[in-house]
């Protein structure tokens, strides 16, 4: 997944299908559809990747290629940050419980607000990678808002009150760390399909329908 746009379409593919699946069991529970979604975004967010591939490639217009690219980064940089701690607040049944996600949320916002703000200044690019896309928005301090960026996606998962969405927040930390590690131009793309695997756990969490976190 993510490694090229038949990649893209598949992985993206088979992420709204567990998200259709997730949407099935919510049980009825507002706050169970709220991030029940999640997923379906998400397999949405890869397929839209397809098409900044073409754009590259020469199968699309750019114009179209260059929309794919702005939705993509608007969604990955932007609304996900905020997102994610967001919607697990929302899950979060313990009234006392949803505080934890406050300092999240509040940290997803600011990292939101740079991101947004170099985008809208800096006009990002994106070129073909091996086996990635590597995008560029002109992130000022770069590693500082990335790491940031990874507190408030992963560390919101690592404090959740239910393990299955705990243990994918330390297989999501693992692999982001390894990524940016390894290949920190294509981090923005290849990111996509760890964060995918949250889907995963949500999907999981909502069949068994446990009542409660565990904990």
């Amino acid at each position: 997944m993510c490694f090229s746009p038949v990649g893209d379409l598949v992985g993206g593919a088979l992420v709204v299908a567990i998200g259709l699946d997730a949407c099935r069991h919510v049980k009825g529970r507002s706050e169970n559809l709220a991030i029940a979604t999640l997923p379906l975004v998400l397999g949405l967010h890869q397929i839209d990747e397809a098409f900044v591939w073409w754009g590259l490639q020469g199968h699309v217009s750019p114009g179209v290629g260059n929309i794919a690219m702005w939705i993509y980064l608007a969604f990955a940089l932007v609304a996900l940050p905020v997102l994610v701690p967001l919607l697990l607040t929302i899950f979060e049944p313990s009234r006392v419980h949803r505080v934890r996600y406050v300092p999240f949320t509040l940290l997803g916002i600011v990292v939101s607000a740079v991101t947004l703000n170099a985008m809208l200044t800096q006009n990002p690019t994106v070129r073909l990678g091996t086996y990635h896309l590597a995008y560029s928005v002109g992130l000022t301090h770069g590693v500082l808002i990335i790491g940031l960026y990874i507190v408030a996606t992963c560390g919101s998962l690592l404090v959740s009150g239910n393990r299955t969405l705990q243990y994918f927040g330390i297989a999501n930390l693992v692999a982001v760390i390894v990524l940016a590690l390894l290949c920190a131009d294509g981090f923005t793309s290849l990111w996509c399909f760890y964060a995918a695997l949250l889907s995963g756990a949500i999907a999981l969490h909502l069949r068994r329908h446990e009542p409660s976190f565990a904990r």
